[in-house]
């Protein structure tokens, strides 16, 4: 579609309650990520799109929860940007 904003899903594996939030790396096919956040009343999941907009270099709006708010395993998606351009910003 000539002109659509490029997007992807990211698998997140979240461990929340951790001493610092970090990147630790690949998990499969997934990427795990500690938080320092608890998991209490979406703390986590709000620090996680924080953490991860500022990672990726994007806004908080770019970056939405779209399964997994109650679970480790998540998946996000984020807008304005594709795979190769994610996978690039979390290796670097």
């Amino acid at each position: 579609m000539p002109g659509a904003t490029p997007h992807c899903e990211l698998k997140i594996k979240a461990v929340p309650n951790a001493s610092k939030s970090e990147l630790v790396g690949r998990l499969g096919d997934a990427w795990k990520v500690r938080l320092q956040a608890v998991p209490e009343d979406g703390k986590a999941n709000k620090a996680l799109v924080a953490f991860l907009a500022e990672k990726l270099s994007v806004s908080r709006k770019s970056v939405e929860l779209v399964a997994g708010s109650a679970s480790h395993e998540k998946r996000l998606r984020i807008e304005g940007l594709s795979v190769q351009e994610v996978e690039q910003r979390l290796q670097a």
